[in-house]
C-alpha cells in the first residue's frame, strides 16, 4: 500500500527524535525533543510514546505497519533489549521492544543507532547499489556500522563493529572505555578539538580561537578554519586525517566492502582530508583493498531514522516486511490499535 509507513525513533542521549518514513526513505512527519536521560526508563519511554503521538497526527492517514528503534548500545537487537546504554542513566537490561510493542500495538525491532545509520545510508543514502558497506561516524566519538549482503553485521550479542574502540597506537589520551589508543580517542572530533586547543590559547588571535569566540575549539572550527586556508587548521586536518587513513585501512582489511562512507560532523571536512585519507591507505593497505572508495555520508542526521524504519517497512532480503502480529496489552495505558 502507497500510505504505509514505519514510526522510526532515535534515541539518544541528548536528544530524542522521532518521523514518520515511506518505503522510498522519505520523511514524511517529524518532531524532536531533549531527552530526559538522567530520569530513568519509564519517562524516556513515556516521551517515546508521546513523540509517536504527535507524528502521527501530522500525518493521520498514514497506515504504521510497525517501529524501528536505533538506540546507543550496548543492546541485543534479537531479544530487543538495551543492555547498559552508558548515555541513559538506569536503562539496565529494559525490554524496550516488548515494552513499545504493548504501549504502542505494533511490531517493534530494536537496532545499535549507528547499525540504523548504516542501513540508512545502504538502502537509500550513500552506499544504495553496494552489496556491502562499511559506515564510520566521526563526531564527538567514532562508532560504526557494517553491512554486507543486505545484512546488518551483529556478532555475538549483537555487538560486532565497536569500531571506535580498535587500538590503533600505544599512545595517546586515554579513551573513555579506559584504554590507550582507541581509534576514537585519537581521531574522533574531541580528538580534533582537543589538539586544536592545546596548540592555541584564548585571546591568541589564531584563528581557530576567533571562530570559537576565545571559547573552547572544537572539530568544526578547524574544519572552518581550513577552508579558509588557516595554516594551523590544515596541518591539524591533515594529521586528523593520517588517524582516519589507519583506521580506515584496519576496517578495509577486515570486511572488505564495497564502499566506506563516512557520516558525523567531522566528515563536513571529508573533501579537505580525502587526498591525505587516500594517501594512507595507498601507504598502508594491501594493493586490493586500495581501491575501495571513501565517501561521505548523503543522509545527513536523518540517517539513523530512515535505517530504523527501514527494519520494519523491509525483510532482510530486500523485501516488504510483513505485519507482525503483537499481543494483547498488559499496560492499562496500552493502544491497542494505534492506527485507529
Amino acid at each position: 500500500m502507497n500510505n504505509e509507513a514505519a514510526l522510526a525513533i532515535d534515541l539518544g542521549g541528548t536528544e530524542l527524535r522521532a518521523a514518520l518514513v515511506d518505503r522510498d526513505g522519505k520523511i514524511l512527519a517529524f518532531a524532536a525533543v531533549p531527552t530526559q536521560a538522567q530520569a530513568g526508563p519509564d519517562v524516556v519511554i513515556g516521551q517515546i510514546e508521546a513523540l509517536a503521538a504527535t507524528v502521527h497526527a501530522e500525518a493521520p492517514a498514514l497506515a504504521i505497519v510497525g517501529v524501528g528503534v536505533g538506540a546507543p548500545g550496548p543492546l541485543d537487537p534479537l531479544a530487543g533489549i538495551a543492555v547498559g546504554p552508558p548515555t541513559l542513566a538506569g536503562w539496565l537490561d529494559v525490554p524496550l521492544a516488548d515494552i513499545l510493542e504493548r504501549r504502542l500495538g505494533l511490531p517493534v525491532r530494536l537496532e545499535n543507532d549507528a547499525n540504523a545509520a548504516a542501513l540508512g545510508e545502504w538502502r537509500f543514502g550513500a552506499g544504495h547499489g553496494a552489496r556491502s558497506l562499511v559506515f564510520v561516524t566521526v563526531s564527538t566519538g567514532i562508532g560504526g556500522g557494517v553491512v554486507v549482503d543486505g545484512r546488518i553485521l551483529h556478532g555475538r550479542r549483537g555487538l560486532a563493529a565497536e569500531i571506535g574502540h580498535m587500538t590503533i597506537t600505544n599512545e595517546g589520551e586515554r579513551c573513555m572505555c579506559g584504554v590507550v589508543g582507541c581509534f576514537e580517542a585519537i581521531a574522533s572530533g574531541t580528538a580534533l578539538g582537543r589538539r586544536a586547543n592545546a596548540a592555541t590559547a584564548p585571546w591568541d588571535g589564531s584563528a581557530l580561537r576567533r571562530l570559537s569566540a576565545n571559547g573552547e575549539v572544537t572539530g568544526r572550527h578547524v574544519v572552518e578554519a581550513a577552508r579558509l586556508q588557516d595554516e594551523l587548521a590544515l596541518a591539524l586536518l591533515e594529521e586528523e586525517a593520517r588517524w582516519l587513513g589507519i583506521g580506515f585501512t584496519n576496517l578495509l582489511h577486515l570486511y572488505s566492502p564495497d564502499v566506506l562512507v563516512v557520516g558525523g560532523g567531522i566528515a563536513n571536512g571529508l573533501d579537505l582530508m580525502a587526498p591525505a585519507i587516500e594517501a594512507t591507505i595507498r601507504q598502508r593497505a594491501m594493493r586490493a583493498y586500495r581501491d575501495v572508495p571513501v565517501v561521505q555520508a548523503q543522509l545527513g542526521r536523518h540517517a539513523g531514522l530512515v535505517g530504523a524504519a527501514s527494519l520494519v517497512l523491509f525483510d532482510d532480503g530486500g523485501t516488504l516486511a510483513a505485519r507482525m502480529p503483537v499481543g494483547p496489552s498488559t499496560y492499562p495505558d496500552a493502544r491497542r490499535d494505534f492506527n485507529g
